[in-house]
């Protein structure tokens, strides 16, 4: 019966348009993982993500319009994007059905408090009235750049954290420390995002209009690269902020 309603869900995410068919079949697996390792409450926390960051890219999307130009995709989510977000959960979740230790829970929380924490913090923040600051240079730069942060985006980015980490103290009866360090590292994961995305994360020049953008082609040309790693995409960015948030939480844990 929960299989087909993970099947349901990611079909109904394809034909809502906030998923591409691989993104529908990445997400439906995904919902597998998760319900084979921490069953009906696993699913819960992952639909909370998932249906929250839907609807905030959702969120007054007209006004986003303009920052879609500079990204590489836009508010509906294709494979990369699902595995980006969510595979590190996943991930868990396989390991924690067959070693079921609570180090394992806790990595799968931070995983998703950190994908919210950065969701919420990309699509409020971008409503924000200015210009956000770019962390290496400290001065205001065009918004939807990655390694910009705002007052706006760093309170959606503490709330996202905040969310996932009480859902998880509830469903699971996590004791307040517990709770406390899926916050605090959920948050962090925002962070190593910030971070990461300001240094290494790969950024174009479109060679006919000039906008600095994540795309490898625009104004129907390819662009040229001007920073970053070859590879380190914003999936990329996404996924190993969060599992390193993951990581670092669990070493917390197993050292404490």
């Amino acid at each position: 019966m929960i299989q087909g309603v993970i099947l349901i869900t990611g079909t109904s995410g394809y034909l809502l348009n906030s998923l591409t068919k691989s993104g529908a079949i990445a997400a439906i697996l995904t919902g597998l993982a998760v319900y084979f390792g921490f069953g009906v409450k696993g699913l819960f926390l992952l639909g909370a993500f998932f249906a929250t960051s839907s609807l905030w890219s959702k969120y007054k999307s007209a006004a986003k319009a303009s920052i879609e130009e500079k990204l590489a995709k836009g508010a509906t989510r294709d494979w990369r994007q699902v595995a980006a977000n969510g595979g590190a959960a996943a991930l868990f979740s396989i390991i924690y059905y067959f070693q079921n230790e609570s180090l394992w829970l806790m990595g799968f929380s931070v995983s998703l408090a950190s994908a919210n924490s950065d969701t919420w913090a990309s699509e409020i923040g971008s409503l924000s009235r200015n210009n956000p600051i770019y962390i290496r240079t400290f001065k205001r730069i065009e918004k939807g750049t990655s390694g910009a942060i705002s007052l706006l985006g760093s309170a959606a980015a503490i709330s996202g954290a905040l969310l996932i980490t009480i859902l998880t103290m509830l469903l699971f009866h996590l004791p307040v420390y517990e709770s406390l360090i899926i916050f605090l590292f959920g948050f962090l994961g925002n962070v190593i995002d910030t971070i990461v995305g300001a240094y290494y994360q790969q950024e174009y020049r479109c060679v006919n209009c000039g906008i600095h953008t994540e795309k490898k082609v625009h104004c129907g040309k390819p662009t040229r690269r001007i920073k970053g790693v070859p590879f380190v995409d914003n999936d990329m960015v996404n996924f190993l902020s969060g599992l390193i948030a993951a990581i670092l939480a669990i070493s917390l844990i197993h050292l404490s």
